[in-house]
């Protein structure tokens, strides 16, 4: 695969990093978050407890697509079994506004920066499939590989 200009090893290693210290941090939000000793159907309750599951499934899709593109970058995957295995759901649904006016500014800041940091994952993941999809590169990497035989 040609790599992308808006995707290179360096970009992900740092994506991979910024995406493991965010999900400590949603971790730890949603696992000392405040319950205190509420009912079961509590509005609150119910809230946080969607909104953090949202959210870490989230954290946990943008983590395997970075891990799958630092397993390319490194030789362990081929290209078919990244495009294959290897995609992010760019239509993940973003936070219950309902729900974040129940929860506290500093968790609704946390979803706001997971859906944020999603967001940039998805642009790179849409912007390199179409990117690859056309059929410019791929002439172009055909052109390239006959002028070496022919020329």
């Amino acid at each position: 695969m040609a790599s992308p200009a808006n995707i290179n090893p360096r970009i992900i290693e740092a994506l991979y990093c910024e995406g493991l210290a965010l999900s400590d941090e949603v971790r730890a939000m949603f696992s000392f978050a405040d319950h205190g000793d509420r009912g079961p159907e509590d509005a609150g309750r119910i809230a946080l407890s969607c909104e953090a599951l949202r959210t870490t499934t989230r954290m946990m899709h943008a983590i395997a697509w970075l891990l799958n593109h630092r397993a390319f970058f490194r030789g362990e995957i081929s290209e078919f079994q990244l495009r294959r295995y290897g995609r992010l759901q760019t239509d993940f649904p973003t936070a219950d506004p309902e729900r974040l006016a129940l929860l506290s500014p500093q968790v609704c800041e946390l979803i706001g920066a997971t859906e944020r940091f999603h967001a940039r994952l998805a642009r790179l993941e849409t912007g390199w499939r179409e990117r690859e999809s056309s059929p410019v590169p791929a002439i172009r990497r055909l052109r390239d590989r006959l002028g070496g035989i022919v020329g």
